[in-house]
């Protein structure tokens, strides 16, 4: 699920205690603290990890370009939460189309900062989703995600990187709000459950309430030894 815990930690532990991973949405807008990172890594047990959404300044302000210095910070402060720091999500404004000498420049940039931890990417540009572009983020060990509602059809399935798969569910036909029926929840389990990889089901829906509704439900439909975050 997506985050919605502020700065404490009261609603973490709790939320720990059924899931496994979360997304640190909040990041996008605003910069937290490294003593509030370090302080949700240690609300949560061993093995939780926190995905981390790169902030706005770098994707939809500058939009890729000239943000090194950026990057470098937000990887300093989420440095923070030590091993319990998971995917880094690239989230693009839907204006923003591949170009591939920008591209090249920010994510050895971002590797460069995040070393050899998890990358992902949800573009919602069409010109993202060709074959250069999958080209592009697979050289980089960045996977795309897998996002619903779709903007184009290709926007539905994984790409780039296939060492990881991230799906991030924001609700549809009403984006935020509607929650998933059970036969699509029964699908997401079945097939993070068949995954030969490390595979994330983000929950966005949390406008209406339905994100936490939807995550439970999955996770009682998987194996028992499996891990929430598959």
């Amino acid at each position: 699920m997506a985050d919605r815990f502020g700065e404490g930690g009261s609603a973490l532990e709790r939320y720990a205690t059924r899931f496994d991973a979360v997304e640190i949405n909040s990041s996008f807008y605003r910069p937290h603290k490294p003593e509030t990172y370090a302080r949700w890594a240690a609300s949560v047990p061993e093995g939780f990890r926190f995905a981390v959404k790169l902030p706005k300044a770098i994707t939809h302000e500058r939009r890729l370009a000239d943000c090194g210095d950026l990057v470098a910070a937000f990887a300093e402060q989420t440095a923070h939460l030590g091993d319990r720091r998971g995917p880094v999500l690239v989230q693009l404004p839907p204006s923003l189309a591949f170009d591939a000498n920008t591209v090249e420049s920010f994510f050895v940039d971002l590797r460069h900062c995040f070393g050899d931890g998890p990358i992902v990417c949800e573009p919602r540009h069409a010109s993202w989703f060709t074959a250069a572009a999958d080209q592009s983020l697979a050289e980089h060990r960045v996977a795309r995600v897998a996002a619903d509602p779709a903007r184009v059809p290709e926007a539905a399935t994984p790409g780039g990187w296939t060492g990881l798969t991230y799906a991030r569910l924001h609700g549809s036909p009403r984006i935020y709000w509607s929650s998933y029926d059970d036969a699509t929840i029964a699908r997401l389990a079945a097939a993070a459950a068949a995954s030969v990889v490390e595979s994330w089901t983000i929950f966005d829906n949390t406008t209406s309430g339905a994100a936490i509704e939807n995550a439970l439900a999955m996770r009682n439909l998987l194996p028992k030894a499996s891990s929430p975050r598959r």
